[in-house]
C-alpha cells in the first residue's frame, strides 16, 4: 500500500504538539502574570476619593493616632470610616475656608455621609476581624504599609489568600509587640524570628490554616 502522509509529517505532528503545550504554558504563565500585575491586584496604585485625605500629612505630619479616626478597630471586626463630625472636630476651625473641603462642609451641613472609595477591600466571603489581629500583635503597617507616608492611599499588599497564608503560617515573621502594634516607625531588632517566636507562644497564637478559619 503506498504512503499517503509524507514521512516528515512525523515530525512536523511532534513538533505542532510541542509547540501547542508550549503556547498554552506560555499563555497561563502570562495570564497569571497579569492577574497578579498592580492592574489587578491595584497594589501601588492610588484611589481617586471625594475629598483627597493625606495620611502623611494627619498621620506623619501632625501625628493623629490611627485610633482617632478608626475609633472601632480594637473592638471590631471593621476598622471604620470616621464619620464626618470627627473631620469637623477640627475643620471647623482649621481650614474651613478651603474649597477643598467644600464636600466635606456639605456633607455635614445635610447630614449625608460621604461616599469614600474602598482601598482595601476584601471578598464578602473573607472574615477577616481587625479586632483579633490586633490583639495578636499584628501592626498596622503589615497589612496598610506606611500609610503614614501616603498623600493618597494604595494598597501595598495584595490581600489574596496566599498572601494571608503567609502570615498564617508563619507568624513568627510578622507579629510585634502589642504595644507597638499602631506605631508606624517600630524596627525589629536583629533576632526578629527568636522575639516572633516568644511573642507567637506569649500570646498564644495558633498557626490555623483551615478553611473555617477566615471562609465562614
Amino acid at each position: 500500500m503506498p504512503q499517503i502522509f509524507h514521512r516528515s509529517s512525523n515530525t512536523l505532528a511532534r513538533v505542532s504538539l510541542f509547540a501547542a503545550v508550549v503556547a498554552v504554558g506560555g499563555i497561563l504563565f502570562a495570564a497569571d502574570q497579569i492577574w497578579r500585575s498592580p492592574y489587578f491586584t491595584q497594589v501601588g496604585v492610588p484611589r481617586p476619593q471625594p475629598v483627597p485625605f493625606s495620611h502623611a500629612h494627619h498621620v506623619g505630619g501632625i501625628g493623629i493616632d490611627c485610633r482617632y479616626c478608626h475609633t472601632s478597630v480594637e473592638q471590631s471586626d471593621f476598622a471604620g470610616i470616621p464619620p464626618t463630625q470627627t473631620c469637623m472636630n477640627c475643620h471647623a476651625r482649621i481650614w474651613n475656608d478651603s474649597p477643598t473641603l467644600e464636600p466635606v462642609r456639605e456633607s455635614f451641613r445635610t447630614d449625608t455621609s460621604i461616599v469614600w472609595n474602598r482601598v482595601h477591600d476584601v471578598a464578602e466571603f473573607v472574615y477577616f476581624p481587625h479586632r483579633v489581629h490586633i490583639a495578636k500583635g499584628v501592626a498596622c503597617v503589615t497589612c496598610h504599609g506606611r500609610i503614614d507616608r501616603m498623600a493618597l492611599t494604595w494598597k501595598t499588599q495584595s490581600m489574596r489568600m496566599e498572601w494571608c497564608l503567609g502570615c498564617h503560617r508563619n507568624p513568627e515573621q510578622y507579629v510585634v509587640p502589642k504595644e507597638r502594634v499602631f506605631d508606624m516607625d517600630w524596627t525589629p531588632p536583629d533576632d526578629r524570628v527568636a522575639l516572633g517566636r516568644r511573642l507567637v507562644k506569649e500570646y498564644n497564637i495558633r498557626t490555623r490554616t483551615d478553611c473555617s478559619a477566615c471562609h465562614r
